[in-house]
């Protein structure tokens, strides 16, 4: 039975923050500072703020915009939109300022526990995108994925919103209904995604032990207790006699800097470099391993929605502990946060872009991600886009709604033929079995019911390790290294 079982309400409020879950958890800071801080963080500036001439400027704009206005104004909204403006003309899509509703739930999300459809997001060039799904969240069962663009909610575009106010949206009761247009590279219509908010229960951390003695370790984000329940789950696997061991943190957007190098020290030797912290003056913080080696092959699954904290993880054990990548380009997100609260005195916050982080030989990954050793894709099906339910499709359409419904057939074993997106005979015969095993009117149209059955199906399989290519392939490698290591004299 897994322990400290963490309550995420769906939204995310990471999102908050600005990667969504950067928010929670992308990727944040190495500590919430109040101003004091060790290393670099202690070299930030408690300086006094505005000069004269600026509070000048700025207590003008305020007095005249009260006083010729030609609507009552409500003072703190200005305020707190002349610190957005500041924090928007950074160009930073991680830095930002949430009031004090927000700042309560980001601080929140950095113990695990945040509200929200389950997807972290970002500010780029005024629009909301994607960082990563939260595995099992509503947001990935309803098909969002890392690098989706979020046009709209509810029919409310968001293009040019700052991000709380996006977020603010999105966020809804339990049971409520968000309905997303995402922009999707390769798509060349939205896409429609009607998710329903809720409370999920998540785990950051879980463990199996597979027949053959190789342990799997996912992790899908590193709150303020991850670490403490990674290292639990590794003893376990250890005691079981452990042959080798894959880190999943596929979909990972990140989270607190101290508990993912706490977790790569169980693998990376005394002495060995786990990660260096730049400041502007090119300062660097070595983060240097007090942990020790293991005698068994590691290899660490990743994905486009692997970023920040996860990226770390990947490039020490990569460079400084021999384990192998196997899967896709990561996300690139090189960048450290930190959070300030008690100076503002309101229980709002600001959190700010404080430095870059560096993988143990150097390289800033930011934007640009790190390349797997292996790359391996998963099926076509893992990616394909829902199905717009507002519409049906029967004999002779041509469109892309009717390409993915192929491509979701062929996946479940119901061989439409062919997955170009026109409508053929051969398309409606598998329909109607389809429609026949899962005890729907079987007359091969593709209605709203058969859309959900279709997406329902599909995400059952998409479960099944079986069709894992990643997982199966990053087992693979743990295979071959026990058994070379076997081998030798």
């Amino acid at each position: 039975m897994l322990k400290k079982r963490t309550v995420v309400f769906l939204m995310v409020a990471a999102m908050l923050c600005g990667v969504l879950i950067t928010m929670a958890l992308t990727q944040l800071p190495a500590a919430q500072q109040t101003g004091d801080g060790e290393g670099l963080l202690a070299s930030i500036s408690n300086r006094s703020g505005l000069d004269d001439a600026e509070a000048r400027k700025l207590g003008t704009a305020l007095d005249l915009i009260e006083d010729n206005y030609y609507k009552d104004v409500d003072r703190s909204k200005l305020v707190d939109g002349a610190i957005n403006g500041m924090m928007e003309a950074l160009g930073d899509p991680y830095s930002n300022y949430m009031g004090e509703e927000s700042a309560k739930q980001f601080t929140e999300s950095i113990a695990g526990s945040f509200s929200g459809i389950g997807a972290e997001v970002s500010s780029q060039d005024g629009n909301v995108v994607v960082v990563s799904p939260i595995k099992g969240s509503p947001a990935d069962k309803a098909g969002i994925r890392a690098k989706d663009t979020i046009l709209s909610v509810n029919g409310e575009s968001l293009q040019g919103l700052d991000l709380n106010a996006a977020v603010a949206k999105i966020r809804g009761p339990k049971g409520s209904k968000a309905v997303l247009k995402i922009k999707r590279a390769g798509s060349d219509e939205p896409i429609e995604l009607v998710i329903v908010r809720d409370d999920v229960s998540l785990e950051t951390v879980t463990a199996r032990m597979e027949k053959d003695g190789i342990g799997i370790i996912e992790i899908t984000q590193f709150s303020s207790n991850t670490g403490e329940r990674f290292t639990e789950e590794l003893e376990k696997l250890e005691k079981q006699g452990m042959k080798g061991l894959v880190i999943d943190v596929r979909n990972n957007p990140g989270g607190v800097l101290s508990e993912v190098i706490g977790i790569t020290e169980n693998f990376v030797p005394k002495g060995k470099l786990i990660v260096q912290v730049e400041d502007k003056d090119k300062k660097r913080e070595k983060h240097v391993s007090n942990g020790q080696a293991k005698p068994y092959p590691i290899t660490v699954l990743m994905n486009k929605g692997s970023a920040s904290a996860s990226e770390i993880l990947a490039g020490a054990l990569q460079q400084s502990a021999g384990a192998t990548l196997v899967g896709e380009h990561s996300f690139g997100k090189g960048t450290v946060q930190t959070s300030f609260e008690k100076q503002l005195g309101d229980g709002s916050l600001l959190k700010v872009t404080i430095a870059k982080w560096l993988t143990p030989n150097g390289t800033w990954i930011h934007e640009k991600g790190i390349e797997p050793d292996i790359k391996v894709d998963q099926p076509e099906y893992f990616t394909v886009a829902p199905i717009d339910k507002k519409k049906t499709y029967k004999y002779d359409a041509n469109s892309s709604d009717v390409k993915n419904a192929q491509v979701m057939l062929e996946a479940l074993g119901f061989n439409p033929g062919r997955t170009d997106g026109y409508f053929d005979r051969a398309t409606e015969k598998a329909v109607k079995s389809f429609q026949s095993k899962h005890k729907l009117k079987a007359d091969g149209v593709i209605n709203s019911a058969t859309a959900e059955s279709l997406e329902a199906a599909l995400i059952e399989k998409i479960q099944d390790p079986k069709v894992d290519n990643q997982l199966n392939r990053g087992l693979s490698e743990v295979r071959k290294e026990i058994a070379a290591r076997t081998s030798k004299p």
